[in-house]
């Protein structure tokens, strides 16, 4: 696999960090996943942290040199979170969670809550995961637009999540193969509240991972202001070709259109 990758976090205008953010690699997968920890639950950050050791503990026993089904370990394993925040921290803590797995040039992708996914391509939004929240049905119902989000009262309010008593509802992983400089971005809401699609998707351009990433948290905490929430993300950029999977892989996989 050739690829570029860059993770930066930031807290922002809070007055401690709430999200976890990382990679792993194994010789023939990488695994990426974000996990925003509720700053209305007590120990956000504590189940946040639990949601990337379940997940990466599993990559590590499972990636050997790759994984089997990368579809099924990403749903199994986002069950297995969820009972591990119970099971070690209570009812109360409770986190989303983005995560993709990259292997045989393909992306594997799932998640719960309102952190996201963007898989960007020459200049534009190939595929976005959808935020199982109260403004995003109200987007969907037609009664407002994307844009007013960060101004919503309700913009903070989730349907799902990892965590509590409510078993989790996650979205069927989800997949595509990827081509050249293609760029697959996992954020917080932190990096995204703040700025427009077209702002998020021009910081890419002409920019190499490690300097574009930066630039863009940066521009996002300007424009948050003083009360800007924190800020996190890892981006991988894809340098290898069109790859077809091998034999080992799950078929059926699924190239899903722009959400905007």
């Amino acid at each position: 696999m050739d690829f570029s990758i860059v993770q930066d976090s930031r807290k922002g205008g809070r007055p401690y960090n709430q999200d976890r953010v990382g990679y792993w690699k194994a010789p023939e997968a990488l695994l990426m996943a974000l996990a925003d920890g509720m700053g209305g639950y007590a120990g956000g950050e504590l189940a946040a942290q639990a949601a990337l050791d379940t997940l990466a503990d599993a990559f590590r026993t499972e990636a050997q040199p790759r994984l089997g089904d990368p579809a099924s370990f990403l749903s199994r394993s986002i069950g297995r979170i969820h009972a591990a925040i119970n099971a070690g921290l209570g009812a109360s803590p409770r986190t989303t969670l983005v995560a993709c797995v990259v292997q045989s040039g393909c992306a594997y992708w799932s998640h719960v809550g309102d952190s996201r996914l963007y898989l960007i391509r020459a200049g534009r939004i190939l595929a976005r995961t959808k935020d199982h929240s109260v403004v995003q049905g109200l987007i969907d119902a037609g009664r407002m637009r994307e844009e007013a989000i960060p101004a919503h009262p309700q913009r903070s309010e989730l349907l799902r999540c990892l965590g509590g008593t409510a078993a989790p509802k996650f979205e069927p992983v989800a997949s595509a193969e990827l081509a050249k400089d293609d760029i697959v971005l996992l954020c917080s809401d932190g990096l995204w509240g703040p700025l427009t699609p077209q702002r998020l998707l021009g910081g890419w351009i002409g920019r190499a991972p490690e300097r574009a990433l930066p630039e863009l948290i940066s521009l996002a905490e300007e424009r948050a202001g003083p009360d800007c929430d924190n800020v996190s993300a890892v981006a991988l950029q894809w340098h290898s070709g069109r790859a077809q999977p091998s034999s080992g892989d799950s078929g059926g996989l699924s190239s899903l259109p722009a959400t905007r």
